[in-house]
């Protein structure tokens, strides 16, 4: 079939990286020492001096970033403990030794792109006929380091798309530090990652059904002193006590302030094993078994070398629980959970092979053991390799799943393909040829040769597809829905 049957209509809105909306973040310079020589220099100043300098600094960045003198004050107290006493200061030198110790990160001076889009909570206030949207984009800045930024908009009725101006001030969480952890739960995930040995049981022995952040490590330190005291501590505890902390630290919330702006709000990578990046996330608004709504969004955590498919939820974009993705199913890029239980599991698309896509069923979300071959790249445009592009989409003919498909001189095109409602292993539609592939116009970038997206959205009988741009910018396609499912194939086999 030819792709000119689809008729896809791109709009002209495009959504372009801003390398003036910078976060102010923790800047180490290096070691204590060299710390301690920086603050030296500082204390050094005559007071007439800090004055004068802290008025240029403040100057020249408070248009750019809210309260900055109560972040400076705040970095102040992060480094500068062991280095100069707490008292006896004016507020001008701390606030200074705060700013040398700060830095601007660029978030999206490389690229704004692999957009997912969602219903937004609030949808009070609209016309009708109309949706508010909540949309997510992966944001790159130095060094290739990426985080997930947010707009909202509006799908009018008549499905033109409206996508609000970005805040001017950026903000990122902060981390709850009394968030709870479930006993069971955290057991499991132990074991999963082969660390429930003695020592692990002895740590969770000392902790209530519920435990925090602070009592683990309190619990740990204490195992470990008392070994130290006795006998020394022995190799295997030491590199345990790692492993639990560890998995602590890659399962944690983190809080906005409800005044901050949805588009100012920054999901920056805070764990090890989000080192590198937070790439990719697939968000969806999942219906709860008693109809309510929680978002999930699947991502890929990236430390330099290793890629980790993780999970975040929100009921509010403003409260982010991060939670590890465990079992051996839950490996590699591309998970995509479906919008609600099926015959009473969650389900969710995976790639475990880099090649094809899979299938997998589980009564926990946090916890995949198996998967089931779903689809293999068949025709010339996906012959190299075959993803999902997002949660599937529930229609009244099936589950509709955009899929990513490369193919040669590694062009990604879009590709979609149907499952059947109640039973998604089985594929009952497929579009032979590209939905969506770049144009003469799309093709230069980043990456070039490229349109992906990480989820679309059905408005009424049109499906709305934010989509990046050549790994560096994203636009918008419409396509009517009826259209696509026409153009499907049965699937044989």
């Amino acid at each position: 079939m030819n792709t000119n049957i689809i008729k896809i209509k791109r709009t002209k809105k495009i959504l372009k990286p801003d390398p003036s909306r910078v976060l102010l973040r923790p800047f180490n310079p290096g070691n204590s020492r060299r710390i301690g020589r920086i603050i030296a220099r500082i204390m050094s100043l005559p007071e007439e001096q800090v004055e004068l300098l802290l008025d240029e600094i403040s100057a020249g960045f408070s248009d750019r970033h809210e309260q900055i003198d109560k972040v400076f004050l705040e970095r102040f107290k992060q480094v500068c403990r062991e280095h100069v006493p707490q008292k006896g200061l004016s507020k001008q030198r701390r606030m200074l030794i705060g700013s040398y110790f700060l830095a601007e990160y660029s978030l999206e001076a490389a690229a704004l792109f692999n957009p997912s889009i969602v219903p937004h909570p609030d949808q009070t206030g609209l016309t009708a006929g109309s949706m508010r949207f909540i949309l997510s984009l992966r944001a790159t800045g130095e060094g290739h380091i990426s985080s997930i930024t947010f707009r909202s908009g509006i799908i009018y009725a008549n499905h033109r798309i409206k996508v609000e101006n970005p805040a001017g001030f950026l903000f990122e969480p902060r981390q709850i530090p009394n968030s709870a952890y479930e006993k069971g739960l955290f057991t499991r995930k132990l074991f999963e990652l082969g660390l429930l040995g003695e020592f692990a049981h002895r740590i969770m022995n000392r902790l209530g059904d519920l435990f925090t952040m602070q009592e683990l490590r309190y619990n740990i330190n204490a195992e470990l002193d008392k070994e130290r005291q006795s006998k020394g501590i022995l190799q295997n505890d030491r590199r345990a006590a790692k492993g639990i902390w560890m998995l602590a630290r890659s399962n944690y919330e983190v809080q906005f302030k409800p005044g901050q702006q949805l588009s100012g709000r920054i999901l920056f990578p805070s764990t090890p094993s989000q080192r590198n990046g937070i790439e990719d996330a697939r968000f969806v608004r999942f219906r709860n078994d008693d109809g309510s709504y929680i978002y999930y969004a699947t991502f890929t955590a990236f430390d330099g070398k290793v890629v980790m498919p993780e999970l975040v939820e929100t009921a509010d974009f403003l409260r982010f629980r991060f939670i590890t993705l465990n079992g051996p199913a839950a490996q590699n890029k591309g998970m995509a959970i479906f919008p609600r239980k099926i015959n009473g599991l969650y389900a969710m698309l995976s790639r475990q092979d880099n090649e094809s896509i899979y299938l997998m069923f589980s009564d926990n979300v946090h916890f995949w053991n198996e998967h089931k071959l779903l689809l293999k790249p068949t025709y010339p445009w996906e012959l190299t390799q075959l993803g999902n592009c997002g949660s599937p989409i529930e229609t009244d003919a099936g589950w509709l799943v955009l899929s990513h498909g490369v193919g040669p001189i590694r062009k990604y095109c879009i590709g979609a393909f149907l499952l059947d409602r109640n039973d998604p292993g089985k594929v009952i539609g497929r579009l032979r040829e590209p939905l969506l592939q770049p144009n003469q116009d799309e093709r230069e970038g980043y990456v070039p040769n490229v349109v992906y997206t990480c989820g679309a959205l059905l408005h009424k009988d049109v499906l709305i597809i934010p989509y990046g741009l050549s790994d560096q910018a994203t636009g918008f396609a419409t396509v009517p829905i009826d259209r696509v499912l026409a153009a499907m194939h049965p699937e044989k086999g």
